[in-house]
């Protein structure tokens, strides 16, 4: 499937705010009233913090995800790949990684562990855990030269 990344812009952010959350909380079980005003909160100010990061994820002209890769350390963080459920499983978000860690030599991503299609993927591409959390694991991918 053809597709193509552009820049988002102030007109996303909802959009990206709704992706962002979906992505959270579809793998966060159980969480207090707290934590989830908590992550709004977050998720909210992160959104319009990080605009100028995102990419919209787009297949004939219409926006079915979206893509946040920000600067971490001594690489780049893939923060976040989100793909609308009809597009999942066409090759599209495995296609992106691919091309994020071609194009550098050290990649971070967070991953939910209970997401275990993407940590399979992830592991297959090459990433590694170099942390976890009760939730999440923290994984890293270096190029090997």
């Amino acid at each position: 499937m053809i597709y193509k990344l552009e820049k988002s812009s102030d007109k996303d952010i909802d959009r990206l705010i709704f992706y962002k959350k979906k992505n959270i909380y579809e793998y966060a079980n159980n969480l207090s009233k707290d934590e989830m005003d908590r992550i709004n909160n977050y998720v909210n100010n992160n959104v319009l913090q990080l605009i100028g990061n995102y990419c919209n994820i787009v297949v004939d002209d219409k926006v079915i995800g979206c893509l946040l890769l920000t600067d971490q350390d001594d690489g780049k963080l893939l923060d976040e790949i989100y793909l609308e459920e009809e597009y999942r499983n066409k090759g599209i978000g495995t296609d992106i990684i691919k091309k994020v860690i071609y194009d550098n030599d050290i990649v971070y991503l967070w991953v939910y562990k209970e997401n275990k299609r993407a940590v399979s993927l992830y592991k297959k591409l090459g990433f590694n855990v170099i942390e976890e959390t009760e939730s999440r694991f923290y994984m890293k991918y270096i190029r090997r030269r």
